[in-house]
């Protein structure tokens, strides 16, 4: 008896322990209505995500042809920070503007639509190449979303 309550007991610490230090996908903000929203300081984050990507493929670009350990070492740095930042803009588009924001109801819905897909399609196209042509467009598809989200007082 004393050894299956130790196993339940140690099965317990395990999946709390386990639940504690596995990482968790974090959403942009939770899916209620709770009214504390701040669409303008997201669009800003994801602008601050799009000049990362940016200078992160100017710094490839720089480091492409270097063949030291160093180089080789921040080239893949480099690259994960572009992949990271440009996910991070996809996320924020899909979980917080598109489930949230963008309404079938709105009279311009398919404007907003096209809009917001533009900014999907821009940053995968920035995760997949490194030139700094696609990390423009990223920022100017963000950009081209800035007049539906204005800067409010609180």
């Amino acid at each position: 008896m004393k050894n299956s309550r130790r196993t339940v007991l140690l099965m317990t610490f395990i999946v709390v322990g386990a639940s504690l230090v596995l990482p968790r996908p974090a959403p942009a903000h939770c899916q209620i209505p709770c009214g504390i929203y701040d669409d303008h300081a997201r669009v800003q984050s994801m602008l601050e995500d799009a000049a990362t990507v940016e200078k992160s493929a100017k710094l490839i670009a720089e480091l492409a042809g270097k063949s030291d350990a160093q180089s080789q070492n921040q080239l893949v740095r480099w690259v994960m920070n572009k992949e990271t930042h440009a996910q991070k803009i996809i996320s924020t588009i899909c979980d917080y503007f598109l489930t949230q924001r963008v309404k079938p109801g709105q009279e311009d819905y398919s404007v907003r639509l096209v809009k917001h897909h533009a900014v999907i399609i821009a940053a995968m196209k920035a995760k997949q190449n490194a030139d700094g042509e696609n990390a423009k467009t990223l920022r100017e598809s963000i950009e081209a979303l800035s007049s539906y989200y204005p800067e409010h007082e609180h």
